[in-house]
């Protein structure tokens, strides 16, 4: 729901650390990286489910980085901590700035990183498509990837949010899917442990399930890792059945690859959370995988203030009702024991056909502009920040159509991954039984998905 209100798209703010090259402490060997076994995460061979908050302070007004400023950081980390949640999602993060002290607190506290890879000015735009897709964007969005790998807790990138609001917008599908293409492709060939890549869907009825099937169709290296969507439906009173919650269930039932919900938490009526032992139960773990609550922090106009479940006034964080309420709600909700009904294999989706609310009309994709594509070989070098010109209406744009399967790894690029990886960063976060994307040479292509949309 964030929203950068700038040009005419919404866009995804997502940006990444810088990747520093100095020394680092090694990785706790008990903090386990997050996998994907079929249409599940797992942290080793426990099932993993995300319970979390999204995590902007300040929203699109005053756009900053929260986990590069490491009091800050350590100070909402308290408050995380109260409620016992495992994620937060950042949506735009300065990819120029160093976040290890930020990210070995969170890791520390026993908490991963959701993390969104577009900034307001790199981002796909939803009237640009074909023009935002280029050179330029790509080089900002593998510099993300570059700080971001490293870490343990880094536990997924979304590659777009809300990109397609509409149907007039599902247009960008083929150019929301290259780019996570090209992202798992920078991955696998600069020989970083694998992280899922996916993209999170608005809250929007039209063509929510086309969209799912579109970003699971096609090859491997088409395909996201996960997909997540934003799901306002449940404003209490409500149940598994009034909320449609029941209905997306079923239709998502075959789904081959995890499914969460990227934000949730209605504020048309009080929230009581009622949702959270019926995500967490037994109806849903067969298909989901947990969810974040929108937001942790009071932002915005009236409408938008009501989300927050904490408000900071001058560096101080005062709790507001719903904040025990959901702490207590997620403390005593308590998954199935055992796998949690997850299925261990599956197939890709079909691809939908055009329709009057899906209007992207093939499942060929656009081949990664010729100029992005030194990257794999050399890196993708320092990253802007939140302080670049844009990328927008400048470079290098797809010169045609890509052959499917073009992004598969084949090989790993001389010298990679030599600069900016922690001590014990190696090995893949899918599983070998995986069949979301294929192992290739040792390790499994993950991360998906990027663009700029909705952060409301």
């Amino acid at each position: 729901m964030k929203t950068f209100g700038t040009i005419i798209p919404l866009f995804a703010a997502v940006g990444a650390s810088k990747a520093l090259a100095g020394a680092v402490a090694p990785r706790d060997s008990s903090f386990q990286p997050v996998t994907i076994k079929g249409n599940a995460f797992f942290a080793g061979k426990d099932r993993f489910y995300i319970r979390g908050v999204d995590y902007q302070p300040g929203g699109s007004s005053d756009l900053d980085d929260p986990i590069a400023n490491v009091e800050n950081c350590k100070r909402d980390i308290a408050e995380f901590k109260k409620l016992k949640i495992n994620t937060v999602r950042v949506y735009s993060v300065d990819n120029s700035a160093n976040h290890d002290d930020c990210m070995d607190a969170l890791k520390a506290a026993g908490i991963y990183l959701a993390l969104d890879v577009n900034t307001p000015f790199y981002s796909l735009r939803q009237d640009k498509p074909a023009q935002s897709y280029n050179h330029v964007y790509l080089q900002n969005v593998f510099a993300t990837i570059d700080a971001f790998h490293k870490y343990d807790n880094t536990l997924l990138f979304f590659s777009g949010n809300e990109v397609i609001n509409n149907v007039a917008t599902s247009i960008t599908a083929k150019w929301v899917k290259a780019v996570g293409r090209d992202m798992k492709q920078y991955i696998g060939t600069r020989g970083y442990r694998a992280i899922p890549v996916g993209y999170s869907a608005a809250d929007i009825d039209d063509n929510r399930l086309e969209t799912a099937e579109y970003m699971n169709c096609g090859t491997d290296d088409q395909r996201v890792d996960f997909f997540a969507f934003n799901d306002y439906s449940w404003c209490n009173p409500s149940s598994f059945t009034t909320s449609t919650w029941s209905e997306k269930v079923e239709a998502f039932s075959n789904y081959s690859i995890p499914i969460f919900l990227s934000e949730y938490g209605c504020t048309k009526t009080e929230r009581t959370w009622d949702e959270i032992p019926v995500l967490y139960s037994d109806k849903m773990t067969p298909v989901y995988s947990g969810g974040l609550v929108y937001e942790y922090t009071k932002e915005g106009d009236a409408t938008q203030s009501k989300f927050g479940l904490v408000e900071i006034k001058s560096g101080d964080v005062s709790e507001r009702p719903d904040f025990s309420t959901l702490g207590k709600a997620l403390s005593d909700a308590s998954p199935p024991s055992g796998d949690g009904g997850y299925k261990s294999s599956g197939s890709a989706s079909d691809c939908p056909p055009k329709s009057d609310t899906f209007l992207e009309d093939t499942d060929a994709l656009p081949a990664m502009p010729e100029q992005a594509q030194q990257y794999l070989k050399n890196g993708a070098g320092q990253g802007v920040g939140l302080k670049g010109t844009g990328s927008q209406d400048v470079g290098a744009e797809s010169s045609g159509t890509a052959t499917a399967g073009s992004g598969t790894v084949t090989g790993t690029a001389s010298g990679a991954a030599s600069s900016s990886t922690k001590k014990g960063d190696s090995g893949s976060l899918r599983a070998p039984d995986m069949s979301v994307a294929p192992l290739v040479c040792g390790m499994v292509v993950v991360l998906c998905s990027l663009l700029g949309a909705t952060l409301v």
